[in-house]
């Protein structure tokens, strides 16, 4: 007698809650990570910090595990302030949340915390209102303004620094440049990344993975009325 194919493992938040809704039991659990990261940008090497959610649980009994890049923040103009990335990385996983709860999967509702660096580093985001994720834009395109969003795309060279070893990863980048309100501003998301010793058998995958989370998010801005040029990796 020939069983159930078995699924394949959750690899993002939308596979959980598609599992959820089809009738699995899904249980979740978050860890967070804030990893320094060397990247090398065209011929601009740069250090950030990458805001990690390392997402485990079991699907039907199956053990899964994935992680998410929330954001990413440096010192400098390269990428977001560091003290802009930890608000960003968690305005981000609210959404997220809210989503689990939503398809009623429990989880632990805990965000990044950065009291350390946000010591260490000015906060230049103070006096200018809290920073814009590429979802607020939604909100205000339903409000009636005229609002343009065009991405750019990346496959990003980096290395992650942990406590006794390195790792060499590709980040696949999107830069949002959206015009609204007479400004242009940038908001910055990594959509998939993968190790480069597996450059082969992973960049086909993740480029995949990317472009749905794409397709999900220009769907969300459109359905708002935000007029975007769609690109895929």
């Amino acid at each position: 007698m020939t069983g159930k194919p078995k699924p394949h493992p959750p690899q993002r938040v939308t596979d959980l809650i598609t599992l959820r809704q089809e009738g699995a039991m899904v249980t979740c659990r978050t860890e967070f990570e804030i990893v320094p990261v060397d990247f090398q940008h065209r011929s601009n090497p740069f250090q950030a910090y990458i805001f990690l959610c390392r997402y485990t649980g079991a699907v039907d009994g199956e053990d899964f595990v994935f992680r998410k890049c929330y954001a990413r923040g440096c010192p400098h103009n390269l990428c977001p302030h560091v003290s802009q990335a930890v608000l960003i990385a968690n305005r981000y996983l609210q959404r997220d949340y809210h989503r689990l709860e939503r398809a009623s999967i429990g989880v632990e509702k805990r965000l990044f915390a950065l009291k350390e660096m946000l010591v260490k580093f000015d906060r230049r985001w103070e006096g200018s209102g809290p920073p814009m994720a590429i979802h607020d834009y939604a909100h205000l395109a339903r409000e009636g303004n005229d609002i343009t969003v065009d991405p750019t795309l990346e496959f990003v060279a980096a290395v992650e620094h942990f406590d006794r070893f390195e790792n060499k990863m590709v980040f696949l980048m999107a830069d949002f440049c959206v015009t609204c309100l007479g400004r242009t501003q940038h908001c910055e998301r990594c959509l998939a990344c993968y190790a480069i010793d597996k450059e082969q058998e992973e960049r086909m995958a993740k480029a995949t993975l990317a472009n749905e989370r794409l397709r999900l998010l220009y769907a969300d801005l459109e359905a708002a009325g935000v007029r975007v040029e769609k690109k895929y990796f």
